[in-house]
């Protein structure tokens, strides 16, 4: 109970507030917009907050991050940006304890993998580190221009995954998605089916936004899926958040088209910036706490009859299990499904999976 109680003392740092009431109004909406300004107070909290040691530092980001988290559960980009400035935290405290550093330790033996547990001051961070804040000012304005330049690394290798006069699936709306398309048609002429993702049919603004770039697009309804997928030569999709196992949290109506690929040998391609990677894994294929649920009024209006008798639900989201994925496409190359955990091991400590 004492816990409990000094968890709900937390006070969040000017900002925070701010922000927690912006992503609920949504005026603040799309995953990168959501991990610029996260990473943003996250620089302020190091530059402008009083800490002495990496220790104090990491407890502070801790219970600001936690705060952040559970204010805004379902925003998961938001715990993934506080989890990497956590573990660049480490690493920069880590490296400036070194002092004697040569090329022989450059290199991490087989031994050091081994004995380096065993050091005792490996996870020690209570002791003060000069020029600790400027070096961490410095990484993370480096991550800064890495999220900024998100869009243009993924897009730049559309040439080598799309081919001239393929035939291309999508379902709904990702900035990331018609960014790479936009790319791909640059060099070579492409036709794009666009799945429209009822009933908030996102998918139509994509396709408005395809055909005023030149780019010949049929959109078509989430029925007409599985008729015209024999046509289809690969299927590009964007995504919420791609968990641990190497499994999706994407636009609802995802998992039918994964599944109707399969049926059919398409192989199916994921864009996924690394701030979307997340060392979460779904625990219940309930999705209770995994999902969230929309407004039923498109489907099955209030006033009509059938709603006095009927139970209707709208999920946002699917969960697309990791054998249903071809390939990942991320800002710093392209990985299997299998390589994801070894992507997320770099990415995030794994004493902070846990805010």
């Amino acid at each position: 109970m004492k816990e409990l109680a000094k968890d709900y003392s937390i006070v969040p740092v000017q900002g925070i507030a701010e922000f927690i009431q912006d992503v609920r109004l949504r005026k603040i909406s799309g995953s990168l917009k959501l991990a610029s300004r996260t990473l943003k107070l996250l620089m302020d909290l190091v530059s402008k907050e009083s800490w002495n040691t990496a220790e104090q530092l990491l407890a502070l980001i801790r219970n600001q991050g936690r705060f952040l988290a559970e204010a805004i559960p379902h925003d998961i980009v938001v715990a993934n940006t506080i989890r990497r400035v956590m573990k660049i935290v480490r690493e920069e405290y880590d490296s400036s304890r070194v002092v004697h550093f040569d090329d022989g330790q450059s290199i991490l033996s087989l031994h050091k993998l081994v004995t380096q547990g065993a050091d005792p001051e490996r996870d020690d961070y209570s002791k003060p580190m000069p020029g600790l804040k400027n070096a961490l000012v410095d990484h993370l304005s480096e991550v800064e221009t890495e999220l900024e330049t998100t869009g243009d690394s993924i897009s730049a290798q559309a040439a080598e995954h799309i081919h001239s006069a393929e035939l291309i699936m999508t379902i709904g709306y990702s900035r990331a998605v018609e960014k790479f398309l936009r790319k791909a048609a640059e060099t070579r002429p492409i036709e794009v089916v666009v799945v429209e993702c009822a009933p908030d049919c996102r998918g139509q603004q994509l396709a408005a936004n395809l055909g005023r770039a030149k780019i010949q697009t049929t959109l078509i309804s989430d029925a007409a899926i599985f008729a015209i997928m024999s046509r289809i030569n690969k299927i590009i999709i964007g995504t919420h958040s791609v968990l641990a196992n190497g499994g999706l949290q994407a636009v609802c109506g995802t998992y039918s088209l994964a599944l109707s690929a399969k049926h059919f040998s398409v192989p199916v391609i994921v864009l996924a910036p690394t701030y979307k990677l997340t060392p979460v894994h779904l625990c219940n294929y309930e999705q209770g706490d995994f999902n969230i649920l929309g407004n039923t009024e498109a489907v099955l209006p209030f006033e009509s009859l059938a709603a006095r008798f009927t139970k209707a639900y709208n999920p946002l989201f699917d969960y697309v299990p990791p054998e249903l994925v071809t390939l990942f496409i991320t800002n710093n190359g392209t990985n299997a499904p299998s390589y994801i955990y070894r992507l997320i091991g770099e990415l995030y400590h794994p004493d902070d999976n846990q805010l």
